[in-house]
């Protein structure tokens, strides 16, 4: 791992941490041979995951310290870039995933993303703003304009190439991920027998108070997709909860 003046155990939770998270995305069918996800250090820092299918990441495996100001150290992956822009632009952000959502991309191809049509839908209102492009993001250029074009919202599609999500914890960043790919998947649904029902889409007063995080709502999602993790201690809480993101 690159070496800072961080905390060495600090490092270590959160690269633990980190690792927990990707590995969930993967186990949820996120994620495949592409992807990635990080957590913020501080104003300045992040800890990306190693450059590896996240799946197969290893117990201790470590990732890299990445600044957010300037070139990508070597070995981190070139879209680690839209990590970068994010944790720049948003103060309020610890966690970013770079994911490949199947439902989410085969929805993009159409140039749609999910309406809020059902609960998880919600966090995302008003609407999930969509990537016209399926080239990769290789330039500090494109990272610039893909944020850019996903503003203050948790998520960005990408035609036919995944999604980006971004969240205050970790544990939110995978349940908005998941999130995501279910409201995905009810879009798809809705649109196979839209012709003969028109679909109820939530209104803004509606998400309002759909989207909340009372009653452990992300607690509980992150507890069931992180369920068997061989980091995550049987009966652990979240997995960043003993780690300050700023």
């Amino acid at each position: 791992m690159t070496q800072h003046t961080f905390d060495a155990a600090r490092i270590a939770e959160l690269d633990r941490a980190v690792r927990v998270a990707a590995r969930t995305l993967a186990r949820a069918g996120l994620a495949h041979a592409y992807g990635h996800c990080s957590a913020r250090l501080d104003a300045d820092h992040f800890l990306v995951c190693a450059a590896r299918p996240m799946g197969l990441l290893g117990v201790g495996e470590a990732g890299t310290v990445v600044p957010v100001e300037g070139p990508l150290p070597d070995g981190v992956l070139g879209e680690v870039r839209l990590h970068q822009q994010i944790y720049r632009r948003r103060a309020d952000i610890g966690a970013v995933a770079r994911t490949m959502p199947a439902r989410t991309m085969s929805l993009s191809t159409l140039r749609r993303t999910p309406r809020a049509l059902h609960g998880p839908g919600a966090y995302f209102a008003p609407g999930v703003p969509l990537w016209d492009d399926p080239q990769l993001i290789r330039s500090d250029a494109q990272a610039a304009a893909v944020i850019d074009t996903m503003g203050e919202c948790a998520a960005v599609v990408m035609r036919g190439n995944g999604a980006v999500v971004a969240a205050d914890t970790l544990e939110a960043m995978v349940a908005l991920t998941w999130y995501l790919e279910d409201a995905a998947r009810v879009e798809l649904d809705v649109l196979a027998v839209q012709a003969s029902a028109p679909a109820a889409v939530l209104g803004p007063d509606e998400c309002r108070a759909r989207a909340t995080r009372s009653g452990r709502i992300i607690e509980r999602m992150w507890e069931y997709l992180s369920a068997g993790d061989p980091e995550l201690a049987p009966g652990a809480g979240a997995c960043a909860s003993a780690v300050s993101l700023r």
